[in-house]
């Protein structure tokens, strides 16, 4: 599985962006998906995962109510709406997939999850 984050640039506080991460192969509805984030000079934390067949999503408190996780099983495409941005939102943005997930489950670990994009800077400017 290769993954192909997308979507980063720079944005002023308040605005937003769509990231998107696309994966190659025909078993992208078999996995679990999730978006982790690194700031400079701090580890990955995890920002948001939703379940194979998108009935279940989870979000970090830090971005509840403000992104959004969505997936297109059609396209293996997975989205990460980031609306009302803040400065404290810099940072790559990561999508990781979890080939082992159960048809529901999600997991908010990144060692759970087998395969990583490259990942795509955010910049959010106050």
């Amino acid at each position: 599985v290769q993954l192909q984050a997308s979507g980063g640039g720079l944005v002023q506080a308040g605005g937003s962006l769509r990231l998107s991460c696309t994966t190659s192969g025909r078993t992208f509805s078999s996995n679990a998906m999730g978006w982790f984030r690194q700031a400079p000079g701090k580890e990955r934390e995890f920002v948001a995962a939703i379940s194979r067949s998108g009935g279940t999503t989870s979000y970090a408190d830090s971005v509840k109510g403000r992104f959004t996780i969505s997936r297109d099983n059609a396209k293996n495409t997975v989205y990460l709406q980031m609306n009302s941005l803040k400065p404290e939102d810099t940072a790559v943005y990561y999508c990781a997939a979890d080939s082992r997930a159960s048809t529901m489950s999600l997991s908010k670990s990144s060692s759970r999850y087998d395969y990583w994009g490259q990942g795509t800077l955010v910049t959010v400017s106050s």
